[in-house]
């Protein structure tokens, strides 16, 4: 199906994320911070990111706009987690391709949801 990076700071989450998305079909490669993440997609060109908003090192928030910059990473869409979604303003949303922002805590089933919606991948196509 599509490659997914998942950059978050906590282990679990990542845990949870990565083995729903594989039973789903999808490729998974797990980053703890986005500086992490930000060489995981320019080295995998994945179809999808999930991350964090609050990461060390480099935030989700400047991960996504560094992306946004380069012309081989511009158009990667973004799936962002955070306990803070009101604390991203709409010039910082313009300067990203974050399509979706998802408050913590969330359940699996929100992830695979979200994650078909912006791959638009239809429910059934998932489970073959």
């Amino acid at each position: 199906m599509a490659s997914v990076v998942i950059a978050d700071d906590e282990h679990p989450i990542r845990l949870i994320l990565a083995a729903k998305l594989r039973e789903e079909g999808h490729q998974v490669t797990e980053c703890r911070d986005g500086d992490e993440a930000l060489d995981a997609v320019l080295e995998n060109c994945p179809d999808l990111l999930i991350t964090d908003f609050q990461m060390p090192v480099m935030s989700g928030l400047a991960l996504c706009m560094t992306l946004k910059t380069n012309p081989r990473t511009a158009s990667l869409p973004v799936l962002m987690l955070t306990a803070r979604g009101h604390a991203i303003s709409p010039q910082e949303l313009a300067m990203t391709n974050i399509r979706h922002l998802l408050p913590k805590p969330f359940s699996a089933k929100q992830i695979v949801e979200r994650v078909r919606a912006i791959l638009e991948v239809p429910p059934s196509a998932a489970a073959a």
